[in-house]
């Protein structure tokens, strides 16, 4: 990436971005209020983000970007891709309980209006998440006084009349709904007007206050009016509207399109558990007389086709050619109704919107950096193609084993959609029939096992249009016997290494293949064999860390079988176990405080 380009484009508009080191990995997410400025900061010799900042600067091969319309939505999008990419240079929170919300109990004859910093399935609705907890309890007790709102635990109406009616009915901040002064309608039309205002109605309350702030100032009751002042600018803050965030908790898609002459960009942001968790965006050369309509259909038949998962919901602003036949179409793909839906008003239109507008930026801005993307992924593949004399390669699957001296032994299996790697789609195995290194009989095993497992779901279901091999004829010749007995007929080729470890060339149908090391295509190889070594390495790693914790925690009285699991599930080493202190153990499942004490004493009795 040439940065000095790529920083003059940066809008001065708020947004996330994204730092990406050479293989593509996400090691940093950050929030701004002007991308701009933010992130040229990074790239300025004289300015410091402090030593592990400074250390992630020197990874950076590329970044993007994703806007937002306020610096509030940037900061829940920012918690949102955090949690789902967990990038080595962010600092993690350890739960969910970030945001405060404000929950409605709809459930209840009369609801009330509380502050919740959890999200709870039931009829209760939620309004948030909101950034500021003091602003929300701030909004709240606004809401209780205007539209005169029950704030007590009483069970009504069971208890209506039963005791007498508490201070903030005399005060004029409640109706009296416990002594049947309103009825149950009457208090509705109460909590329907504050929904309102949570909604996003909040001209009526800001003018109101705003007048309210005035009459006092004028009045020369500066202290009211400051008060005032507060409690204005706190309701303003809960009224930024919040899309990065509903409250359903759907899994959905959200595509949208921008055109330009012979240049198009699809962006599909991907709402999962009800957040926006990550974007992808597709570069696509049309003709000038092309309707958005068709470009539409054209990208749902062939984005859907290879992807492996398919939502409940597509909104899309445009209505596709054939609606009807695509949407039968995904829903057999997907074995359950799926719904193409072009929403008009609301968080939903607000959100397609969204979408756009990053696609229009993009199409603006990043025309370049997607063909040279284009040409990393898209082109590679064609370039194997073109190389092993086959079309249509889509889907590549590639296997290596791992193992030290035989122990725990395992197999790794990575994937690539169209270039790019489909973490999603990974899979590892540990061996149940070998023991030793062997490793043909290894891949024997994890090859058979994958494709029997093909019928029983879990990912297997799609096969490779090429299995690549992490190896020559030897491990070829395994994965032909192995399809040959499953009677599949599926390319195999052979990723193979010089005598130095590195990637030399491809064997295909008895023939080492030549390739030029310079080519995107061979490239492209080589991240998929070093893909495929390090996932397996990795879990290598993790079983004998988790065979060492597994054994030093069985010398410790009272941590059964339970509890050890749930300590290897919270703490990733035996280091961080021994460094924890008795609460932090504790908050590992089933630990009580005498267990997590016995953990603590065992590592931190001398002798």
């Amino acid at each position: 990436m040439n940065f000095e380009e790529e920083l003059k484009k940066l809008p001065d508009l708020p947004g996330v971005y994204l730092m990406h080191n050479e293989k593509g990995e996400i090691i940093y997410i950050g929030k701004a209020r002007s991308l701009r400025h933010r992130v040229r900061q990074y790239f300025q010799p004289s300015h410091s983000e402090g030593l592990k900042k400074d250390q992630m600067v020197s990874k950076i091969a590329w970044f993007e970007y994703i806007l937002t319309d306020s610096e509030l939505e940037a900061l829940v999008l920012e918690c949102n891709l955090i949690k789902e990419h967990t990038p080595k240079y962010n600092t993690m929170l350890r739960d969910d309980k970030t945001y405060p919300y404000i929950k409605v109990t709809l459930q209840e004859p009369y609801p009330r209006i509380l502050f919740s910093r959890k999200l709870e399935k039931g009829k209760a609705k939620y309004f948030g998440p909101y950034t500021s907890a003091q602003a929300v309890k701030e909004t709240i007790e606004l809401l209780r006084s205007i539209y005169r709102i029950r704030d007590c635990s009483r069970i009504l109406p069971r208890d209506i009349g039963k005791e007498r009616a508490c201070l903030n009915y005399h005060i004029g901040r409640c109706a009296g709904v416990c002594q049947g002064y309103v009825t149950e309608e009457e208090y509705r039309k109460h909590i329907e007007e504050a929904m309102e205002f949570l909604q996003g109605n909040y001209k009526p309350i800001l003018t109101m206050m705003e007048g309210e702030m005035k009459e006092a100032a004028e009045a020369l009751e500066f202290e009211k009016a400051a008060e005032k002042r507060d409690l204005y600018n706190s309701v303003k803050q809960i009224a930024q509207k919040q899309k990065i965030t509903s409250y359903a908790g759907e899994d959905k898609d959200i595509v949208a399109l921008a055109m330009e002459e012979n240049d198009a960009v699809v962006q599909v942001f991907f709402i999962r558990g009800g957040k926006l968790i990550g974007r992808e965006h597709f570069y696509m050369r049309v003709r000038a007389e092309d309707s958005e309509r068709e470009i539409l259909h054209a990208f749902l038949r062939q984005y859907y086709s290879g992807t492996p998962f398919i939502p409940r919901e597509i909104h899309l602003k445009e209505e596709p050619e054939d609606r009807e036949l695509i949407e039968e179409w995904l829903s057999g793909r997907r074995g359950g109704k799926v719904s193409l839906l072009t929403p008009k008003r609301g968080l939903k239109e607000r959100l397609v919107e969204l979408a756009e507008k990053n696609a229009l930026q993009v199409l603006e801005q990043d025309r370049e950096r997607i063909k040279r993307e284009e040409g990393r992924t898209i082109g590679a593949v064609k370039e194997i193609e073109e190389l092993l004399g086959l079309e249509g390669l889509s889907r590549m699957e590639a296997y290596d084993i791992s193992n030290t001296s035989g122990f725990q032994s395992v197999g790794s299996m990575v994937v690539f959609e169209k270039g790019k790697p489909a973490k999603s789609e990974y899979r590892k195995f540990r061996l149940k029939t070998v023991q030793g290194p062997d490793d043909y009989a290894s891949m024997r095993e994890v090859l058979t096992r994958r494709f029997l497992h093909r019928e029983k779901g879990g990912g297997f279901e799609r096969l490779p249009d090429i299995l690549m091999m992490d190896g020559g004829r030897g491990q070829v010749n395994i994965a032909l016997s192995v399809l040959e007995e499953l009677k599949l007929s599926i390319p195999v080729c052979g990723m193979v290494k010089d005598d130095n470890h590195r990637t030399r060339g491809l064997y295909y149908q008895n023939t080492e293949v030549p390739i030029d090391r310079t080519s995107e295509g061979f490239k492209l190889i080589t991240r998929i064999q070093d893909e495929a070594h390090r996932f397996a390495i990795e879990y290598h790693r993790s079983l004998r860390g988790q065979a060492a914790v597994h054994s030093v925690l069985d010398e410790i009285p009272g941590i059964g079988p339970k509890r050890r699991k749930a300590l290897m599930k919270r703490f990733p080493s035996i280091e961080e176990i021994r460094e924890a202190e008795v609460e932090t153990l504790m908050t590992a499942e089933g630990m009580n405080e005498r267990a997590a004490r016995a953990v603590y004493e065992f590592f931190h009795t001398p002798g």
